[in-house]
């Protein structure tokens, strides 16, 4: 919002971000820019097919909060004409610190690169002093002059997000020779299963390649008899489809080693999402436990 004042740009202001009125917005006037997150550049694509309503003419998309997949960067890009990039932030940080270059030289499926005046360090999350060699995952680790001071009236927690000066973002990334960084997955999120690491945002990734499955949420499960967390899959299956445990087992053993594979897979009708549409891993894991 402060972008558009600052270019005096016209800003349209929503009450809510649901699809029909952003529709009916642009219907108005094509938008140069459009920040979003995933769920909803998706539903705008899939609406304006559904009315027949065109969006190109949108030159800019920039996508935060979780993980943009290439394939609707190249959906968007198709039916807009414009460009479609993803950044990367938390509150603590004012909120971004990494973010792709609005040009062709952007890196679908990257977060991008440090914005000015930011410092990143790639740390092995057992021994934070220890930068992690490029390509290896590690946790991010940044300065900056929008990064917080602290919580207030928290100095305990203050100084659990803080490593000799650095903020602890609690993700985890890889970095390529360019500077390019992509995100991995949160620290907390990731699933410990017979001592290996599952990072489930790789494992929907995958998942989301199978025919007729529209969307999948990843998660550890306790087992009642090992007591060790269980690889489960939550998939939203496309109209009329139908899940075929066997088919969509090999299909992800197929690009998974053998740990990573979902033991179990569970249909439900929506992800559970909050307000900006971040999947709620922690409902999907109820949601997984009824069954």
């Amino acid at each position: 919002m402060l972008l558009g004042i600052d270019l005096a740009a016209t800003l349209v202001l929503l009450p809510k971000p649901e699809v029909g009125l952003l529709m009916d917005a642009i219907e108005r006037a094509v938008p140069t820019f459009v920040p979003a997150v995933p769920p909803l550049y998706e539903r705008i694509v899939d609406e304006a097919q559904r009315r027949g309503v065109s969006i190109r003419g949108i030159r800019y998309g920039l996508s935060g909060a979780m993980p943009l997949p290439a394939p609707l960067v190249q959906r968007w890009e198709a039916a807009t004409g414009g460009l479609l990039v993803e950044g990367y932030g938390l509150t603590e940080t004012s909120p971004v610190v990494v973010g792709n270059p609005m040009t062709t030289d952007r890196r679908p499926g990257s977060i991008g690169v440090p914005f000015p005046n930011v410092q990143v360090r790639i740390a092995d999350p057992d021994d934070l002093d220890r930068e992690v060699p490029l390509g290896e995952r590690g946790e991010l680790l940044v300065k900056g002059p929008q990064v917080f001071d602290g919580y207030r009236g928290m100095p305990q927690e203050t100084a659990a997000s803080f490593h000799d000066g650095w903020f602890l973002t609690g993700d985890v990334v890889t970095m390529d020779e360019k500077g390019f960084i992509t995100l991995v997955d949160r620290i907390k999120e990731v699933i410990i299963t017979g001592g290996f690491n599952v990072y489930p945002s790789e494992v929907e990734a995958v998942l989301r390649l199978h025919p007729g499955v529209r969307d999948a949420a990843v998660v550890g499960v306790m087992h009642p008899e090992s007591g060790s967390e269980e690889v489960v899959a939550a998939v939203v299956l496309d109209p009329g489809a139908q899940l075929d445990s066997t088919t969509i087992h090999d299909h992800a053993r197929e690009s998974l080693t053998a740990y990573k594979v979902p033991r179990r897979y569970v249909v439900l009708d929506e992800l559970p999402v909050n307000a900006m549409g971040k999947v709620l891993r922690r409902e999907v894991v109820r949601e997984i436990r009824g069954r």
